[in-house]
């Protein structure tokens, strides 16, 4: 920040609000702009190389509440008043007939998700084999036969955990 865009800032914040302790004007980082802080000890400002600010008058400018996109005043915002004030669809009441055909197609498509991630894992455990995977001709170096056996190892806990968070869906689901 330089020095007129300080003093910008410092005449149009109005009044003046007295901090304790010393104010330190610290070297932006990688020449960028200078920084401002009395968050640190006398120490840290030492070694990170800034200079106290003696005298000068402290202003801190309170920030506004950002104003949402409809309310930046092009006509908008009172349509979008009125709108957000009306119930969302979501809101609104289900039909219970409509609700329990939903539910049996959540549950349907859950069941069959679960039914191909226990296959997959079924699948990952026996390329797995207890931590002892069989060696593939291409594995000659020892190394590359550990990286793939993390790899099952890692594949067969993601699987174990996504059957588990699905099993956890469909408790949730009313039969």
């Amino acid at each position: 920040m330089s020095r007129a865009t300080l003093a910008a800032c410092c005449l149009a914040a109005g009044p003046v609000a007295a901090q304790g302790g010393a104010v330190y004007r610290c070297p932006g980082k990688t020449g960028g702009a200078d920084e401002f802080t009395n968050m640190l000890s006398a120490e840290e400002a030492r070694a990170r190389g800034c200079r106290t600010i003696d005298g000068a008058p402290i202003t801190i400018v309170q920030g506004g509440r950002p104003r949402g996109a409809a309310t930046a005043g092009n006509g908008a915002s009172a349509g979008a008043g009125a709108a957000s004030s009306a119930p969302r669809a979501s809101d609104a009441k289900v039909d219970p007939a409509a609700q329990r055909q939903r539910d049996t197609d959540a549950r349907r498509i859950l069941e069959a998700e679960l039914r191909r991630e226990e296959e997959r894992l079924a699948q990952l455990r026996r390329d797995y084999n207890n931590g002892e995977p069989e060696r593939r001709g291409d594995e000659r170096n020892y190394q590359k036969y550990l990286d793939r056996t993390a790899e099952l190892k890692a594949a067969v806990t993601r699987s174990e955990s996504d059957v588990a968070a699905i099993k956890r869906e469909l408790a949730k689901i009313a039969p």
